[in-house]
């Protein structure tokens, strides 16, 4: 159940929207690719609400299925109070972001593409906090910052965008590098990944002396994706998204994140005097330093942006002091910062939309033309600058209180509950300067729009439930959110914390004096710095220079690409020659270090098989091919030919030792490649230049006469040692673990399956990769020959016209039959792909492309590509049916049914997986003679004229 509320938005979410939003441009479909996506996210909504009753009654639900449990990956799931609570806040504000997504994106937005990528981030989101294991959550972690790079990238064609992107994917990508650094080293420490396995042991993990290290590296994660200072630089950068995209990635997703997986691991790394000494300063360090930023910035969402980091560096702190009570208002403030700033942005999205400019130097006097849109703004605002009776007033009263309770301590501090307050005064002035700037402060001026309105009901109405949220939690918020933070705070701390009351009143108090100061002295200071315009004459940045954080990074980028830059135009000559030749240099060197100094080993004592005269025949072939294409390499196409004795040599050794499914298949390989080699050079000149002089050539041959020796010697080290093989194993478990008797094949499709699996995936993305590089490319054939004669390209003979009707049909028999009997003989689906692909290279070569491709309906060889993506789909379809029976992936099923009249069936799952390889075996080959045969391909006449049918009575 827990997967199935990942899945639904990861592949239903992603597939149905990007579908349903292919016809963009009608209204209609806008409106049901929303409605799509809503109710997915309804669906994973209500799957949560289901398991809420049980998660309240205090269980914890897992659910584990082993995925490469060998390294200790495996998908486990768990939800508990703190997971519950995030999950909530993803989907519910998920459901809000899409209704208004749909009154705000324009015509000409594609929304297939929007709602997709929205789903995509969406359930990487709802991956982070169900993950129960830490190489599962870092897979989820980097694509949030995959999902956000496309969000925050949605209008590609505005260079901000880009730029926004580029430098979010780059901070959140290199922290995320770093916290894998630092889980890698969290399961060495543990001896397991699961989190859950993880809290028993704390003690000694963080007795441990790699715990620094670790809680470093996982911290730079965290601090990344929050935008914890000096990380804060790329979250004002993305505000080019769309207002929806940043309502999301603010309030409820993304940089919530990185204080999910504090809250998670703090039972873990927490409680050190390293984790609340680093973690305590970087957020009150952020805090203070965002939101004394935030006054002066001058677009609606630049302000939110950083005060979205103030608060950010609040919830850090609190998590980062370690006392229970902290915990208790960190979590509080994680919903109410959710409903307040969601609401915020939403609100600067429907400005943005209806004035056309977010710059509140041209904003003002908008509450007598958006009257219900001020009044709801307004209420966000309160709550976010800490008002009573607003949610955002009890949770900054708990920060103060506990910064209070650390100041006990006396000394430096005190500092601390001054530097919260100093915070909570800026949270007040540029919650009021966002309010007055915009809705009040005089007429507009210059507007983009000079006719504002009120937005349509499907914008406004997500920010009236919010800014309710804010009014009903900060008069009740006992009744309200009370059972949700006592859950949360329980799973946080790992116990009950201690009585707490949430309330509106709880006496007079130092932290309601520091309150009622921040609010005073707030409101002082913004009208103090707006008196005479001089705020809007303002400008942040300018304060810093050149050493702004987003200064720094793009100069940091930009020498670092610059370096790269040079040091590859000094080793990138373009010379392929001198850098095989370094390459062999270097080998030989290694290779010669322990050989001259005595230390190399010398012939081991295995007993050697004795030399017959066949081997010694395919010796002399092999030596005679070699020294052929050593003299007469330039030749392009005798070479290809030559270079397939070395291949007929191979298999031949193959079947000598007793490997004949290798053989077959080497066999098979080379007709395909040797004919693909072929048309390749076709389009080059027959003859190589001979470019180097005879001192290079000299050393050439010094260099493979050295390399070629310390090839031998290696081998003939290897070869005459004994070695325990790991042969054995599978030549006894074919059978029992994998229900076939072919073990070359039982190892391709089942024991080793993956790696099988990510080959054909490789051999697929080169096919299409010479599609794609070759599509539309033309070559003139040649007029005349090398002695000036023309040339006569004529039909293809009718003696290879008949033969190759005769054998296709055969070789499908016997391709079928090397398939069928692929597990328990030598064959397979790899063999089969092959020796059906040299049956249809044969056809090409008889009928000429046209008709080939005629007969097999190739459409120009996109009816490959086609068969390409079954066949992976067939392969990866069968790998994750076994999570479905709650086996690793690619684990198969076999047994022996018995069927009337044919008796018992040996059957196996993997058939299926070899199925998809042989389809895209297949399909990779066709695709690449198709493509390289319609470069040199005429049309017109000069095409060869397909063959008619015979008058009546006359027999073909």
């Amino acid at each position: 159940m827990l997967l199935l509320i990942i899945l639904l938005p990861l592949l239903a979410g992603t597939t149905l929207t990007g579908w349903s939003g292919a016809l963009l441009h009608h209204p209609s479909h806008r409106m049901r690719t929303a409605w799509v996506a809503a109710a997915v996210t309804a669906a994973s909504l209500g799957l949560l609400l289901m398991q809420a009753p049980a998660v309240f009654d205090g269980e914890v639900l897992r659910q584990f299925i082993p995925w490469v449990p060998e390294i200790g990956l495996n998908i486990g799931l768990r939800l508990d109070g703190l997971s519950l609570m995030f999950a909530l806040l993803i989907t519910g504000m998920g459901l809000l972001i899409i209704l208004y997504a749909h009154n705000y994106l324009g015509a000409d937005d594609p929304a297939g593409k929007f709602y997709s990528t929205l789903m995509l981030f969406m359930a990487a989101m709802l991956g982070i906090v169900l993950s129960d294991n830490v190489l599962l959550l870092i897979v989820f972690w980097e694509l949030t910052s995959i999902s956000s790079f496309l969000l925050v990238g949605y209008w590609n064609h505005r260079a901000d965008a880009r730029a926004g992107a580029r430098m979010a994917l780059a901070v959140t990508g290199g922290g995320g590098l770093a916290m894998l650094g630092g889980f890698v080293l969290l399961g060495q420490i543990a001896g397991t990944y699961e989190i859950s396995q993880m809290m028993a042991m704390a003690p000694k993990i963080q007795a441990d002396a790699r715990y620094p290290a670790a809680l470093i590296l996982i911290l730079l994660g965290c601090f990344t994706k929050s935008a914890q200072f000096p990380f804060h630089f790329w979250l004002p950068q993305a505000m080019a998204a769309p207002t929806p995209v940043s309502a999301y990635l603010h309030s409820a997703t993304m940089v919530k994140a990185g204080i999910f997986l504090l809250a998670r691991l703090t039972p873990v790394i927490g409680g050190t005097e390293l984790f609340v000494g680093i973690v305590s300063t970087a957020g009150l360090v952020t805090v203070a330093f965002a939101a004394f930023i935030a006054i002066f910035k001058h677009d609606l969402k630049g302000l939110l942006a950083y005060s979205t980091i103030s608060h950010l560096g609040l919830i850090t702190f609190l998590i980062g002091l370690g006392s229970p009570l902290a915990a208790v208002a960190a979590v509080f403030h994680i919903l109410n910062h959710a409903s307040f700033k969601a609401a915020l942005f939403m609100t600067a999205g429907i400005v943005d939309h209806e004035t056309g400019t977010r710059d509140m130097r041209q904003l003002g006097g908008l509450y007598k033309l958006m009257p219900w849109t001020a009044t709801l703004a307004m209420v966000a605002a309160a709550a976010m600058a800490g008002v009573p009776l607003f949610n955002g007033f009890l949770s900054k009263e708990m920060f103060l209180t506990e910064t209070v309770a650390f100041a006990q301590g006396g000394g430096w501090r005190w500092l601390v509950p001054a530097l919260a307050t100093l915070a909570a005064l800026c949270s007040v002035a540029y919650s009021a300067r966002l309010v007055h700037d915009v809705f009040f402060n005089g007429a507009p001026r210059n507007l983009p729009n000079p006719h504002p309105h009120e937005p349509p009901i499907g914008m406004k109405a997500p920010v009236a439930l919010l800014a309710a949220i804010c009014i009903v939690v900060g008069i009740v918020p006992a009744l309200t959110l009370g059972p949700l933070v006592q859950l949360a705070s329980t799973a946080l701390l790992g116990a009950p914390p201690p009585e707490y009351h949430l309330a509106i009143w709880h006496g007079f108090n130092l932290p309601l004096l520091l309150s009622a100061v921040a609010l005073a002295a707030g409101v002082a200071l913004y009208l103090q710095l707006a008196r005479g315009g001089r705020l809007h004459r303002i400008a942040s940045e300018g304060w810093f220079g050149a050493l702004t954080g987003s200064n720094l990074f793009t100069r940091g980028t930009d020498r670092v690409f610059g370096a790269a830059g040079r040091i590859t135009s000094l080793l990138e000559i373009g010379s392929l020659q001198r850098y095989v030749a370094w390459m062999v240099m270097a080998c030989v060197a290694a290779v010669a270090v322990p050989v001259l100094s005595g230390q190399a080993p010398g012939t081991g004592n295995r007993e050697l098989l004795p030399v017959n005269l066949p081997a010694l025949v395919l010796w002399g072939l092999l030596l005679a091919a070699c020294a052929w294409l050593v003299l007469k390499h330039h030749d392009r196409f005798q070479s290809v030919v030559v270079t397939g004795v070395v291949g007929l040599v191979t298999s031949l050794s193959f079947v000598g030792l007793s490997a004949p499914d290798l053989a077959l298949t080497q066999l098979t390989v080379e007709v395909v490649s040797t004919v693909l080699l072929l048309m390749g050079l076709a389009l080059l000149p027959r003859h190589t230049p001979r470019e180097s002089a005879p001192g290079r050539r000299l050393r050439d041959a010094s260099l493979a006469l050295a390399g070629g020796a310390g090839i031998a010697w290696l081998a003939w080290v290897m070869l005459t040692r004994d070695h325990d093989s790991i042969a054995w194993y599978f030549l006894n478990q074919s059978a029992i673990a994998g229900g076939g008797t072919n073990a070359v094949n039982v190892i391709l499709v089942d024991f080793r399956g993956y790696d099988t699996f990510g080959e054909i995936t490789v051999l697929g993305i080169a096919a299409i990769g010479v599609l794609a590089l070759m599509d539309g490319m033309r070559t003139r054939r040649p007029t005349t020959d090398a002695q000036g004669q023309p040339f006569t390209f004529a039909a293809q003979p009718l003696m290879l016209r008949v033969a190759a009707r005769v054998v296709l049909p055969l070789a499908l028999v016997v391709t079928l039959y090397i398939f069928m009997r692929g597990h328990n003989l030598p064959g397979g689906g790899f063999i089969a792909g092959l020796v059906t692909a040299v049956a249809l290279v044969l056809q090409y070569m008889a009928l000429g492309q046209s008709r080939a491709e005629a007969v097999l309906r190739a459409e120009g060889g996109l009816r490959f590509v086609r068969w390409i993506g079954v066949g992976l789909g067939i392969a990866g379809l069968t790998g994750v049916g076994a999570f479905l029976f709650g086996q690793p992936f690619l684990t198969s099923a076999h047994g022996h049914p018995h069927l009337p009249v044919l008796g018992d069936i040996p059957l196996a799952t993997a058939a299926l997986f070899d199925l998809g390889v042989y389809i895209t075996v297949v399909g990779a080959t066709l695709l690449t003679l198709s493509t390289l045969g319609s470069v040199t391909r005429e049309s017109g006449p000069s095409q060869p004229a397909a063959p008619r049918n015979p008058p009546d009575g006359v027999q073909a």
